[in-house]
């Protein structure tokens, strides 16, 4: 890419690096960082999307870019992000002039498409409880049972309000099956979880 004539960008953590209905005039590639897509109603709820990642383009760029449309979402970085900046121009070039890099848009495009249809069955018709249950047990695979983030950031992640997910919570503490303290959830019975999501299939 940067021999087409991509720039370098580093973009600070909290940046928001596109808006719900700006023009769309790039093509990114994440080098290093982390970017959260999210969708956010005008009542304030949010819903991530997906994330950008190291490697990664981000897939409403690429629809963006080929439709000559503006985002219908937000982009912010997650933590500090290092990208590279391809104008449209050299984009459409590209994809012209280039199989692989053809080949890589589309299949990038096609995986989220994926994704997007498992979170839309996910929140459409999966009950609130398992998937907060599924929440939990993959990132206390990362965190070693110890997963570090407020009641509302968890709320983001699954499509939901903060209310709900306390309430959750607080269930599931009742049943000794986490611990709560100020923005942590500590797992302690990682079977229970399990037989959840389990029987929910």
């Amino acid at each position: 890419m940067q021999e087409a004539g991509a720039n370098t960008l580093s973009v600070p953590a909290g940046s928001v690096i596109f808006h719900d209905g700006d023009e769309c005039n790039t093509y990114v590639l994440v080098t290093s960082g982390s970017i959260r897509v999210q969708k956010n109603d005008p009542n304030g709820r949010e819903i991530l999307l997906y994330r950008v990642e190291e490697g990664q383009n981000c897939m409403l760029t690429s629809i963006c870019v080929l439709g000559k449309q503006p985002y219908p979402a937000e982009g912010i970085a997650e933590t500090d992000v290092e990208m590279l900046v391809l104008p449209i121009s050299a984009f459409d070039e590209m994809l012209i002039k280039s199989a692989g890099f053809r080949q890589c848009v589309m299949r990038n495009i096609g995986r989220r498409i994926a994704d997007l249809m498992a979170l839309l069955e996910d929140v459409a018709f999966g009950r609130m409880d398992v998937r907060l249950a599924k929440f939990l047990l993959k990132y206390q695979q990362e965190n070693k049972g110890l997963i570090c983030c407020t009641h509302k950031q968890i709320a983001i992640e699954l499509g939901t309000v903060r209310e709900v997910i306390s309430r959750l919570l607080k269930d599931f503490e009742r049943k000794t099956w986490v611990n709560l303290s100020r923005n942590k959830v500590q797992i302690l019975e990682i079977k229970a979880l399990q037989n959840l999501v389990s029987a929910s299939k």
